[in-house]
């Protein structure tokens, strides 16, 4: 088999840490949901992180493990992915924290950064969030649904993303400037690894404090969150840029029961 150049590969982050504590009846990790159920919807074979892990490009990968980490590093052994533990589950900035000495080790210039509930982005879609990197330093999986529910949005002028904002936020927009938000934010993205190498120690020393309530007490958390990293890059100036998928289904989240039986249909209809 002839080796992928160096040059070719894309470094590839996979958030895979959290409880999913909206996926009632079942205590695993999400990430390690059937696609192909067998007897129940939590039983069954071909996890959803199995999938993704086939659909990245080419090149070194970072699991991010905390809850049930021991079955997701079992599931995992034969990939060849590298291990990181987010010791506090502390927003997705502190996962991609976490990964810090996997960004700094990197020989490949571009690194990808995924969520492990999100299977059916395809081949094609990262190599096009990727390819954006030759004009910006980072670059956002957009959709845009008929219905943004609660998603945050891209706000965009120019063809340059200037903001990510919150469904608490852009609520209170009139209704005119709500319509023109049509580009809903996946969660997956692209950056250059020098880019993101710059920036993480930036966003580890601005962490927001975030009200969580801990046995049944109200306690001040420590979180980090990604799209602060964003903000702060194009603060800088630093070009910011986004793909739209074709369809949405390929950003669809596996959060719970509905969205578990939804993504398992889809996957027979694909895949048979």
């Amino acid at each position: 088999m002839t080796p992928i150049p160096s040059q070719s590969l894309v470094a590839s982050i996979i958030m895979a840490a959290g409880r999913g504590s909206r996926m009632k009846g079942y205590d695993g990790n999400k990430t390690l949901l059937p696609l192909k159920p067998k007897g129940s919807l939590f039983d069954g074979s071909h996890p959803i992180l199995t999938h993704l892990m086939e659909s990245l490009p080419p090149g070194p990968k970072a699991l991010i493990v905390n809850h049930c980490q021991k079955e997701v590093r079992e599931a995992t052994a034969r990939t060849g992915v590298e291990y990181y533990e987010q010791p506090v589950l502390n927003g997705t900035g502190g996962a991609i924290l976490a990964a810090g000495d996997f960004v700094a080790a990197q020989s490949a210039d571009r690194v990808i950064i995924t969520m492990g509930d999100v299977p059916f982005v395809k081949k094609t879609t990262y190599a096009r969030l990727v390819d954006g990197l030759d004009d910006h330093d980072l670059t956002i999986l957009g959709f845009s649904p008929r219905d943004k529910k609660q998603y945050g949005v891209l706000e965009i002028e120019q063809g340059q993303v200037k903001k990510i904002t919150e469904w608490k936020y852009w609520k209170e927009y009139p209704a005119d400037h709500q319509r023109r938000l049509t580009v809903c934010n996946s969660g997956i993205y692209a950056a250059r690894r020098t880019a993101l190498a710059h920036y993480l120690p930036i966003l580890a020393s601005r962490p927001q404090i975030v009200q969580k309530e801990i046995d049944g007490k109200m306690t001040d958390i420590r979180e980090y969150f990604f799209t602060d990293l964003i903000e702060f890059m194009v603060t800088d100036g630093r070009p910011v840029g986004y793909h739209v998928v074709e369809d949405e289904f390929e950003t669809m989240g596996v959060d719970d029961a509905p969205a578990l039986e939804k993504a398992q249909t889809i996957y027979a209809d694909l895949y048979g």
